[in-house]
């Protein structure tokens, strides 16, 4: 019998948020519903390879299940399974897979396709793989201790968020770092869902209109922005070395995280064309900012985690979107991106909305202890 093994793993929490996200960007745009006379043996039996098939899309779909296969043999492998963790971890995936092509049949904007199918699976398949060479390498091991010496035993919560940071920012953001800005288009949904109805007027009116942000507040804005995660990180670092060394790497990341979505967004050539005057200021505000909070208790940056986060999106939500980033937003949701659409537009709203909350609960919590 498998025994469960006394330390928790953050993979089980991150494969089911990564599955989640794969169901998010499978059947996005979740509108249109309907029977369209496919039976599911067409897509499953139809001929190898399909018609339309790109080289992007055959290597989306196997880097896209692999971390599934990799997380889920990790926690089947960390919590006792050794022996069937990789085929479990790649039957998992090659039925979520599944469902997902089935459930296609009924979307008009989506096309299931048997080659996804196998791609998928193969991906999951090599994750898995992975997932046990390493552990049979004793990487695993080495990762646990590493944690143990890095982070509080505490920090699974914020791990998960920290690892979702970079998948949040490739969605391209109307400002660098900017993300959760959704009240624009909140207002604009709830307008057109109350549409022609008594409820209309129930929406709050604005009594001045947004207001583009000025370069200082662009400065602050990504500042702000990337001060929160290094933040999140301090609280749960004691260590204050290893908060410069996380702080950094995260600046890093974001940097080319960004750099990549502009490229994906608007041509290879583009990529560094957002690092204006005010972007590169704010860059180096965030890091100066974030080496003067190094010291803080672990109490304190929470505290200053809910102001950077408040002021931060305070800053996004009272500024308009250009209709030149409307248009980048089309060509996600309308070319090869659509995949991802969803995906990415869900993490890019609601990551520091969740950040904000995972901070509350923690903070009441160490409350109650106390």
């Amino acid at each position: 019998m498998p025994q469960t093994l006394p330390h928790k793993t953050v993979a089980w929490p991150l494969a089911q948020v990564y599955a989640a996200l794969i169901v998010f960007a499978s059947l996005f745009p979740f509108a249109g519903w309907r029977a369209q006379g496919i039976a599911p043996e067409v897509f499953l039996l139809a001929r190898l390879p399909p018609p339309y098939w790109t080289r992007f899309d055959i290597a989306i779909n196997v880097v896209g299940y692999a971390p599934l296969g990799f997380l889920l043999a990790l926690a089947l492998l960390r919590t006792g399974w050794p022996r069937s963790a990789m085929p479990l971890a790649a039957v998992g995936a090659t039925l979520l897979s599944l469902l997902m092509e089935f459930l296609q049949i009924y979307l008009p904007q989506r096309v299931p396709s048997n080659l996804d199918l196998l791609l998928n699976a193969s991906g999951a398949l090599l994750g898995a793989l992975l997932a046990t060479l390493l552990e049979r390498l004793g990487a695993i091991d080495r990762w646990g201790r590493f944690r143990a010496r890095w982070f509080i035993p505490e920090a699974h919560g914020a791990l998960v968020l920290l690892a979702l940071w970079p998948w949040a920012l490739l969605f391209p953001a109307a400002e660098p770092f900017g993300l959760g800005q959704v009240l624009e288009r909140l207002e604009a949904a709830l307008g057109q869902l109350l549409e022609d109805s008594a409820f209309l007027h129930w929406l709050p009116q604005r009594l001045e209109p947004l207001q583009v942000l000025s370069p200082a507040a662009e400065l602050l804005c990504v500042a702000l922005g990337l001060l929160v995660p290094c933040l999140l990180a301090y609280g749960i670092i004691p260590h204050i070395g290893r908060r410069a060394i996380l702080a950094l790497l995260g600046a890093a990341i974001g940097v080319s995280v960004t750099a990549l979505s502009a490229a994906l967004s608007y041509g290879p050539a583009h990529a560094w064309e957002w690092l204006n005057t005010p972007v590169v200021a704010g860059i180096w505000v965030g890091l100066a900012l974030a080496a003067l909070l190094l010291w803080l208790p672990r109490r304190a940056c929470a505290v200053a985690l809910m102001l950077v986060l408040t002021l931060h999106l305070s800053l996004l939500n009272n500024a308009p979107t250009s209709a030149y980033f409307a248009q980048t937003l089309q060509a996600w949701e309308q070319g090869r991106f659509i995949r991802f659409f969803g995906l990415g537009q869900w993490l890019g709203w609601l990551w520091p909305y969740a950040t904000l909350v995972y901070v509350l609960l923690q903070a009441s919590r160490r409350d109650t202890n106390s």
